[in-house]
Order: structure tokens, then C-alpha cells, then sequence
């Protein structure tokens, strides 16, 4: 078994853990020891068990805020799946029929004929120009 020192709220602890665990421990201490610096700003010196106490007490309260908020987080992920699977099974739907207008071939017609006359103006205009 290691042996660990944490501080926390100014008070040093000789904390045993499993070998390797060690900065699991700094890290929980971590955790401990800042809500423990929050609360000794706010009231003052404490006794030790007291602080020990409302810092659990203070991490206690922001980890099953945690939880409900993980729990709806859940909740919304399972309707977003069971969205999704019914999106994936139901069959697709139906082609749209889409009707593009015909141009009729009177206009057709019309719009070749001011082709052609512009084509002829165009020509004689090139000629005018070269004389």
C-alpha cells in the first residue's frame, strides 16, 4: 500500500491506496480540497470534521446534479435512437412527379425566326462597318 499526503482546506492527511492509485487520490483530494478553499472563504475556519463534512456534503450535491442531468441525457439519446430505427424502417416514400411545362412549338418557331433576323442584322451591320 502507498502512503499519500492530501491537503485539504489546509490540513494535511496521511491517506493509504493501492500502488498505482496514487493520482486518482491527488485528484479526488484535488476535487475535496477546492470545495473545502470555497467554503473557508465563505465562513471562516471550520472544525475539521465540520469541513470534511459540508465539502462532502457540497460534492455530494454537484454529483447528483450530475447524475439527473446524465439520466436526461440518457433519456434524449434512447427517443433520439428509437427516432432514428423508425426513420430506418419505414419504407421510402413515394417519388414526387414533377411536370416541367412544354414550350409550345409556335413559340419555338417565333423565337428562331428573331434568331435568324438578328443573325441578318447582325451581318448587315458587319457590313456597313467593313464599307
Amino acid at each position: 500500500m502507498a502512503e499519500v499526503a492530501i491537503e485539504i482546506g489546509g490540513r494535511v492527511f496521511e491517506v493509504a491506496c493501492q500502488e498505482g492509485e496514487e493520482h486518482y487520490l491527488q485528484a479526488a483530494a484535488a476535487l475535496l480540497d477546492a470545495e473545502a478553499q470555497a467554503l473557508l472563504g465563505q465562513i471562516g475556519r471550520l472544525p475539521e470534521a465540520r469541513m470534511l463534512l459540508m465539502t462532502g456534503l457540497m460534492l455530494a450535491d454537484k454529483t447528483a446534479g450530475l447524475n439527473e442531468d446524465l439520466q436526461r441525457a440518457r433519456a434524449e439519446l434512447d427517443e433520439a435512437r428509437a427516432r432514428i430505427a423508425a426513420l430506418e424502417s419505414a419504407p421510402a416514400p413515394e417519388p414526387e412527379r414533377i411536370e416541367v411545362p412544354v414550350i409550345p412549338g409556335s413559340v419555338k418557331d417565333s423565337l428562331a425566326e428573331l434568331a435568324a433576323r438578328a443573325e441578318a442584322l447582325a451581318e448587315q451591320v458587319e457590313e456597313r462597318q467593313a464599307s
